[in-house]
């Protein structure tokens, strides 16, 4: 709890574009008070057209479009956050320790797309010569790297960095790069600090 211009409200640490943010949860009828004094104080608003192309840079995943149930969680890459050594059942614990033991047949992956000032839309078609290997789940130009970025998941044979395939925007094909599985903005998460 904290209290900002003099207003009582709940500060979450929290950031969904790779910076240093929070989350100021207060009644409704508070916020152009609490607006007012946060821009006063030097905040800049921006869009979501910013913050889509800033957690792409991290690699952060969106609800529905990276992550949804089209995907297992070791093929969205969450491997991190599952925790089969759990001494309880959870639904689908049998499944994912399967799939671990077998390995995923794909993976999630960031791709550096050369394809001039255009953006991989929701599902676009990744190709492996004349083979589709995956699909990308969401994509932006990266102002930070200055590149375009596609998300993506593809057969686990051609998730390694370094792989070249190509991704098929509105009909054409751009040569795109497989990259290392860390964020591409601030790997090492300096700038989420304090």
């Amino acid at each position: 709890d904290a209290v900002v211009a003099g207003i009582a409200c709940r500060l979450v640490r929290v950031s969904f574009a790779g910076e240093l943010g929070w989350e100021v949860h207060a009644p409704m009828a508070d916020v152009p008070a609490l607006f007012d004094a946060i821009t006063g104080a030097g905040a800049m608003p921006f869009g979501m057209y910013a913050l889509n192309s800033m957690r792409i840079e991290k690699g952060y995943r969106a609800w529905k479009g990276d992550l949804s149930t089209d995907y297992s969680m070791f093929e969205g890459g969450l491997d991190r956050f599952i925790k089969l050594d759990k001494p309880q059942d959870f639904p689908g614990k049998a499944a994912l320790q399967n799939e671990k033991r077998q390995g995923p047949k794909k993976r999630f992956v960031t791709l550096i797309v050369d394809a001039g000032d255009q953006d991989a839309p929701y599902m676009s078609t990744i190709w492996n010569g004349d083979e589709v290997v995956g699909e990308t789940t969401s994509g932006a130009w990266g102002y930070r790297i200055d590149a375009s970025i596609a998300l993506g998941v593809v057969r686990t044979a051609v998730s390694a960095p370094g792989t070249q395939l190509e991704v098929e925007i509105y009909g054409k094909r751009y040569p795109a790069t497989v990259q290392e599985d860390q964020p591409l903005w601030d790997p090492a998460n300096d700038r989420l600090r304090v």
